[in-house]
């Protein structure tokens, strides 16, 4: 659910976005099926979830939360570190983060067609509701994980995060800007190394 960094991570490669945007809908060896740069993306997108999957410093963000929701306390954080990055934006990117969304749903919008059906259903909703600005602000990110809660069902309480989010603000955003720089240069190397496979 973290769809803000792993644009963000693409840099200016509109293929290594396209792959990294539509990998959770790629399965397997599927990624096999597509072109070499989209390709390189979709295995990006996986080195990022591995990378922060087992971070120290991502893990103590969850352990914050694993007491209240369980096996949901990994897809909580992604969507908390996605805030951290959209409401600290200016200090990543020079581009305003309103037309960096927009520029990006363009774009997106534009190779729709290429895309796995999920993704194809979900990019409408993506941009009717603007979720990479919304990301930025707390009522944004409630709405998010109220979202997520209605498709578990209400088992996950994941709509109550936001409450876990006020109280631990300052140590989750400080976990995140530490996690944040060291996965900016583990992505930049492997990069580089999968486009030169």
């Amino acid at each position: 659910m973290n769809f803000l960094a792993h644009l963000y991570l693409s840099k200016d490669n509109k293929n290594i976005l396209i792959g990294n945007f539509i990998s959770d809908a790629v399965k397997g060896k599927k990624y096999l099926n597509y072109p070499f740069e989209i390709k390189a993306g979709i295995l990006l997108h996986r080195e990022i979830d591995n990378f922060t999957d087992t971070h120290p410093t991502v893990r103590k963000s969850m352990h914050r939360l694993h007491k209240r929701y369980r096996h949901y306390d990994g897809v909580i954080i992604d969507i908390l570190y996605d805030h951290f990055l959209a409401k600290n934006w200016d200090t990543y990117s020079e581009i305003p983060l309103e037309l960096y969304a927009e520029n990006v749903y363009n774009f997106l919008n534009k190779n729709i067609e290429t895309f796995p059906e999920e993704i194809q259903n979900l990019l409408p909703n993506m941009i009717k509701y603007n979720w990479l600005l919304n990301y930025a602000s707390i009522e944004g990110i409630a709405r998010v994980l109220g979202g997520m809660n209605k498709r578990t069902k209400g088992i996950s309480q994941m709509d109550l995060a936001i409450e876990d989010l006020k109280t631990n603000y300052s140590e989750l955003e400080e976990d995140f800007t530490s996690y944040f720089k060291e996965l900016e240069a583990f992505t930049d190397e492997k990069t580089q190394y999968l486009l030169k496979k």
